[in-house]
């Protein structure tokens, strides 16, 4: 009979205990297993997220940089924006102002083109009165013997009256007759005769006397006398020889070109003279330069002061013949600033005219 041995059950015998010594080893194989896997996968996106960290990280401050730039661009744009307004502004108020001048000028301009208007009409109007008067003297081109021309075909307002039908025309032919200061004169004394006879003063009074001989009427009668020391006609007749004679005013006219200035003057011989003439003449022209430095006494010295030219001067208008009314033509003379006061006088006297013409006349 087999033996019978009795056994009782524990928990904790060798089979009970392999099996949690199994079981607790396969729990940490597991758990070893899954352990290292994690540690890989936290490895792996470990790697991963400190990659796109510090992609970030670059994003960022490369943004902050590019925010710095936004900012000075934006404060330079505001400032060039502040700038646009200020020269929008000026543009504006300088666009109003031109546009007030402008409204001005219009109206300037409007009112010019009225008095462009008006001059035209004036021009016109003057044009006719110039046709007029160009026909009227060509209608009385025939009644002058001679013809003179200034420079630019020039007409002459000298309030002259070149009339009558015995007309004296008394030319100053002194020294001083050579120019217009007493040193010039002088100087011009001691040249030559040919340089006497161009002198500028003299060929304005030559000039002169042609001028007043292309005035004469043709119905007149005329006579030119020269005088220095003495008086004396121009052509060897004394009396009055008739405008029509063409050949003996040309004469007269070119014998005045022969003749250089010299001498004194002597009014009293020259107005002595005149008084002597009949018929006696009706309109006298006087050519001078200024108060006589002579009179038919014989002078006591060789020079002669204001005081003594007034008193000459005085002692020949009582010589005047009464009637007879001298038209005074005066070139005036460096010093003798009373003669044209006393020739002014004498004009207005004897109902003449009295004129000191320019340097370009005639």
């Amino acid at each position: 009979m087999a033996r019978r041995t009795d056994r009782r059950f524990n928990v904790f015998s060798l089979a009970f205990l392999d099996v949690m010594s199994c079981g607790f080893g396969a729990v940490v194989l597991v758990f070893l297993i899954i352990n290292h896997r994690i540690d890989d996968e936290a490895k792996d996106v470990d790697r991963d997220l400190l990659s796109e960290t510090r992609l970030l990280d670059y994003q960022i401050l490369n943004g902050e940089r590019n925010l710095v730039d936004l900012q000075q661009l934006l404060e330079d744009t505001r400032k060039r924006v502040a700038e646009a307004n200020r020269d929008l502004l000026a543009l504006i108020e300088d666009r109003d102002r031109r546009l007030e001048d402008l409204e001005e000028l219009d109206a300037r301009t409007a009112a010019e083109r009225e008095s462009v208007e008006d001059l035209t009409s004036d021009i016109e109007s003057r044009e006719q009165d110039v046709k007029r008067l160009q026909e009227e003297e060509q209608r009385l081109a025939g009644t002058r013997l001679r013809e003179i021309k200034g420079e630019g075909d020039r007409q002459y307002l000298t309030g002259l009256y070149v009339g009558g039908t015995h007309i004296l025309i008394a030319l100053d032919a002194s020294a001083s007759m050579l120019d217009e200061t007493i040193v010039q004169v002088i100087r011009r004394r001691n040249m030559s005769r040919e340089r006497q006879l161009t002198a500028p003063k003299w060929v304005r009074a030559q000039k002169t006397v042609n001028w007043l001989a292309a005035q004469f009427p043709l119905d007149s009668n005329f006579q030119i006398v020269l005088y220095n020391d003495e008086a004396s006609f121009i052509l060897p007749e004394t009396g009055w020889i008739p405008v029509e004679d063409l050949s003996a005013l040309d004469k007269a006219v070119d014998t005045l070109k022969e003749i250089a200035p010299a001498g004194g003057t002597n009014l009293e011989g020259l107005f002595d003279t005149i008084g002597g003439m009949r018929p006696l003449p009706d309109n006298v022209f006087l050519v001078t330069d200024g108060l006589p430095t002579r009179s038919n006494r014989k002078p006591r010295s060789s020079t002669v002061d204001g005081r003594q030219r007034v008193r000459h001067f005085n002692d020949a208008v009582k010589l005047w013949p009464a009637g007879v009314p001298v038209n005074v033509i005066m070139f005036p003379m460096e010093g003798d600033w009373k003669a044209s006061a006393a020739y002014w006088i004498l004009a207005a006297n004897t109902g003449g005219t009295y004129m000191s013409p320019s340097r370009d006349w005639p």
